[in-house]
C-alpha cells in the first residue's frame, strides 16, 4: 500500500514539474517576443520586392522612409555601412563619389548603419566627418539588416524604379583602390539607366560582419 501511494505521489510530482516547465516556457516566449519586429525571412532573391522601412536620419533624427527617398528615382542604392569597420571606411570616398556622380541621374543613395556597437551620435559624427551627401539612417536592433539578410559592411542592394532588387553584392572587387579591376555597382547602375538588364546581378559582398545585438563582442 505504501509503495502504491508513493508511486501515485511520484506521478503527480512529475506531472506538476512538466506542467510548470511548459507554463514557464510559454511565459518566457511571451516576455521576449516583439510584436513589432519584422518577420524573419531568407535571403532576398534578385527580382523580389525590396522590404520597406522607415528609420531615423542620424543627423536630423527625423524618420525617412525607403518610399520617400526612392520616389521618382530611376534606381536606389542601399548600402549597409559602418563607422569602425576598416573595410567600410576604405570605401567612404568611393561611396560619396558614386552618390555625387549619380545623384544628377536620378539615382538615390541610402546608407544604413545596423551595428549595435555604433551609437547614433557616432554615426552622425562619422557622416559629417566624411561629408556624406547621402542620408545615413540608423537601424536600431539590426531589424532592417535582418529583413534584407545583410551580413557585411559594406553590402549593397540596388533597386529599380519599381522597387525590385536588381543587384546585390559588393561595390567593386577590392578595398584597396589601386587594386580595383571591376566596378560592379557602377556597371549595374549604368545598365539600369540605359534601360538594359543588369548583366552581373549578384556578387560576393565582403567586409566586417554586421554587429547584431546578440553578437556583440
Amino acid at each position: 500500500m505504501i509503495n502504491s501511494r508513493y508511486s501515485i505521489f511520484r506521478v503527480f510530482s512529475v506531472a506538476a514539474m512538466v506542467g510548470a516547465a511548459l507554463i514557464g516556457s510559454i511565459f518566457a516566449r511571451a516576455a521576449f517576443s516583439d510584436p513589432q519586429a519584422p518577420a524573419a525571412q531568407g535571403p532576398l532573391s534578385i527580382g523580389s520586392s525590396a522590404p520597406s522601412f522607415s528609420l531615423p536620419n542620424v543627423e536630423t533624427l527625423k524618420n525617412e522612409s525607403l518610399k520617400s527617398l526612392s520616389h521618382k528615382k530611376k534606381a536606389t542604392v542601399i548600402i549597409f555601412i559602418a563607422t569602425q569597420c576598416p573595410v567600410s571606411n576604405a570605401y567612404n570616398e568611393r561611396m560619396e563619389a558614386l552618390a555625387s556622380s549619380y545623384s544628377t541621374k536620378k539615382v538615390a543613395f541610402i546608407g544604413i548603419n545596423s551595428n549595435e556597437t555604433e551609437p547614433i551620435a557616432e554615426c552622425a559624427a562619422h557622416a559629417e566627418q566624411h561629408k556624406f551627401t547621402f542620408p545615413v539612417l540608423k537601424d536600431a536592433g539590426s531589424k532592417i539588416a535582418d529583413l534584407y539578410s545583410a551580413r557585411y559592411t559594406p553590402e549593397v542592394f540596388v533597386l529599380d524604379s519599381k522597387g525590385a532588387i536588381v543587384y546585390h553584392g559588393r561595390i567593386d572587387n577590392s578595398r584597396i583602390i589601386a587594386n580595383v579591376t571591376t566596378h560592379e555597382l557602377s556597371d549595374a547602375l549604368d545598365s539600369i539607366l540605359a534601360g538594359k538588364p543588369v548583366e552581373k546581378s549578384e556578387t560576393k559582398a565582403f567586409g566586417c560582419t554586421i554587429k547584431r545585438p546578440e553578437t556583440q563582442s
